[in-house]
Parts: C-alpha cells; structure tokens; sequence
C-alpha cells in the first residue's frame, strides 16, 4: 500500500464479527492519525468501514494468507512482500501462537500482536483495551475517536431511496428495532418488544421499522404480528445500507448484536439490552448508546419506554 506521503502506513488484522469489529473504530480512528490505514477482516466488514470512511483500504482476510505464519514451512515471496510494504502492523488476531507472533515481527519489525478482547478481570471494555492497544490513552468523550460516524452522502442517498420504498415518511420520526441475537441469551422477549413499540407508536407517533438479518426471521415475524402488521420491515440490506438508515432513525431499540453496536457508531439514539454479563465488557463506544441490563421482569418495559422517550428528547 503505497503513500505519496511521509506518513506510516498501518494494517490491522482483525478477523471478528461485526460487533467485535465496531468495537475497534476508535483504535482505527488512532492509528488512522498517523497515515494510511489498512484493514484487513471478513470482507464484507471491510467494506462497511471502507464505506463509511474509517479505513482507506480493505484486504480480505480470506485471501491474505496468514495461514503461512501458523507453520514453519517456507513463507511465500508474495505474503513477505505484502505485508513487508506497511510500515507498521496490528494484529488482534494469532495472540496465542508463538510461530504466528515471531514470523509476523519477523516481517515488520514493528509489530503489536494482541488479544482482541481484555484479559479476564481487565477493568476496560473491550473498545478501551483495543484503544490502549495502539499507546492511546483513554481521556475525555470529547475525543475525536469517540464522535459517531457519519456515513456518506451516497450511502445516505440510498438510504433515503429505500425508506421511500418501504413506505417510511421523512416527516416524521423513525423508530428502528432489531429483536434478534447471536444467542438466546441475548433475546429480550418479543412480547416485551412489542409493548414498548406499540406505546411508542401511540404516544410519540413513531413509525416503526423492524430490520431483520439472516438468522432473524422468526423473531421479527413474530413482533410484526404482534404489532398487527403496522411495522414496515428492512430485510437483510447490505451493511453501509444498513448503516444510513440507522443514522436517520430518531431512536433504536434492541439488544447486545452487531446491528447494535452499528446503530450506536452512527450515532443514533439508541437502547440496547444486555444481560448482565455481557454489558460492562461489550458496551458500545458512542456516546449516543444507553445501555441497559436486561432483567427477566415485566417491569423492565416501562424502563426500555421511558429510556427510548429520553433517547428521542435529547437527539
């Protein structure tokens, strides 16, 4: 990756899921001071950063061939000179293997080889302990590393097409609910989801739009009925797709995933669930996120309401 500049060129290796990667704008944003910066993770998280202006380049991790530095095999010529042209190299992956770690420095001199997630009992979250990772202290909110992101004009512009489609109107407000997860430890039930939207639709006058991803169709159906069909639903879009829309929403509901780690980057006023373990460690870096912890009574809905009312208030 070559430069007209002075300025050090950077590659992050990074190949966790969307919200593990999110985690990581700040740090991206840290080392992106320095010079040019490349990353290299699953390819379609790639090209969301890419697109929402994060990195300059995106390498697919699939086909950069780091599986060579697992051996002691002879490296190929093209993987040496590859990696040889950055100036410097972050890797939040192969922290745990002696042979990943000396043949990558053996490489680029200047190296970080580090977990992707802070040590058990570390007091930082996991965007701090990969800030801390790049010699950045961790100081105010006010940092430029900690501002959401604002997605471009193209991805805006699409977003706007397809709001237009789904019958969403620009004067008035958008509420955005993600009910799946990863895991079903992360699901708030659905009857609950469906309680705060329906007071919301009633007393603020929101329009609710469902977004589902590919493994949440169940779930999202069974909310949709639940809300007699008055919600317009956004079926698995691409991510910087994904992205403009959740910048235009006037609040998000959900709970601890990718889309909401996604929802709180680009600063929408958002309400995320976590359960108890998760929350502390997993908290989303934007200061647009409230983060609640998720209990198993019925009372917790009038919190979720009021906490969404307040979301709206201050945007």
């Amino acid at each position: 990756m070559g430069t007209s500049d002075d300025r050090q060129t950077t590659l992050v290796i990074h190949p966790g899921a969307l919200g593990d990667v999110l985690q990581s704008v700040p740090a991206l944003r840290a080392l992106r001071c320095c010079g040019p910066l490349a990353f290299s993770g699953q390819a379609r998280f790639g090209r969301l950063l890419d697109a929402l202006g994060v990195i300059d380049a995106a390498l697919p991790f699939d086909t950069l061939g780091l599986e060579a530095l697992f051996t002691r095999e002879p490296l190929p010529s093209s993987l040496v000179t590859r990696l040889a042209g950055f100036d410097q190299i972050v890797s939040w992956f192969g922290a745990k293997d002696d042979v990943y770690r000396a043949r990558l420095r053996a490489i680029a001199k200047d190296s970080v080889v580090v977990p992707s997630q802070p040590a058990e009992g570390s007091h930082l979250s996991v965007w701090q302990h990969l800030l801390a990772t790049t010699g950045r202290e961790m100081e105010s909110h006010d940092r430029p590393e900690i501002a959401p992101i604002d997605p471009r004009g193209s991805c805006r512009e699409g977003a706007a097409r397809t709001l237009a489609t789904l019958g969403v109107l620009p004067s008035r407000p958008m509420l955005v609910v993600h009910p799946g997860a990863g895991g079903v430890s992360k699901l708030w039930p659905v009857e609950r989801y469906a309680r705060v939207v329906d007071w919301m639709m009633s007393a603020a006058g929101v329009q609710i739009l469902i977004h589902r991803g590919p493994a949440d169709a169940e779930v999202a159906e069974r909310l949709s009925r639940l809300l007699d069909g008055r919600a317009a639903h956004l079926v698995e879009p691409e991510l910087p797709l994904l992205a403009a829309v959740l910048a235009r929403a006037a609040a998000y509901l959900g709970g601890d995933s990718g889309v909401s780690h996604l929802a709180a980057a680009v600063g929408a006023p958002a309400v995320i669930l976590f359960p108890p373990a998760t929350r502390e460690r997993w908290s989303p870096w934007s200061p647009t996120a409230r983060c609640l912890t998720m209990r198993s009574d019925d009372d917790q809905v009038d919190e979720v309401t009021a906490a969404l009312g307040a979301a709206m208030r201050a945007s």
